[in-house]
């Protein structure tokens, strides 16, 4: 099941891109950011409500809040420059080097964690690492390739 959420993730993740570029083209990045938050904000309540745990807010402990609150405050940075690279570059150089953040997350759960990295998974962080880097190299585009009008060149 957790495999259908993560999918879901990608999904919405990739749509969020999309939507958030064509917001921020009249607007400050940070106050577009403050207004994203608040959606969010007032829809995870409402989800806490629907799922019937928001009685589960009592029974943390200090070091679930702590990590839960430095969480959301990376969560937060994120998001800030994630936004503001949005409103100033390409989507299709800005989402990939933000995705890229997969390698950082699988090396920091191998160090921190002490989460195993596989053959395939080490292969896969170098291939994430090597797309990446082609998918923001500047370069000119190759006949046969879609420009930003839409036009086959």
């Amino acid at each position: 099941m957790w495999v259908f959420f993560a999918f879901g993730s990608a999904l919405f993740a990739g749509i969020t891109a999309v939507l958030a570029k064509c917001g921020i083209r009249q607007t400050d990045s940070t106050l577009a950011t403050a207004i994203r938050t608040i959606v969010v904000l007032v829809f995870s309540w409402f989800m806490v409500f629907i799922a019937g745990s928001p009685e589960q807010i009592f029974s943390l402990d200090g070091m679930t809040w702590l990590f839960l609150v430095l969480s959301g405050l990376a969560t937060g940075a994120s998001w800030l420059c994630y936004f503001k690279a949005l409103q100033m570059g390409d989507i299709n150089k800005v989402v990939p080097i933000d995705k890229s953040s997969v390698i950082l997350t699988m090396l920091l759960a191998f160090f921190l964690l002490g989460e195993g990295i596989s053959l395939f998974g080490g292969v896969g962080i170098v291939l994430i690492a090597v797309g990446t880097f082609l998918m923001i190299e500047k370069k000119e585009p190759a006949s046969g390739v879609v420009t930003k009008r839409g036009w086959l060149l």
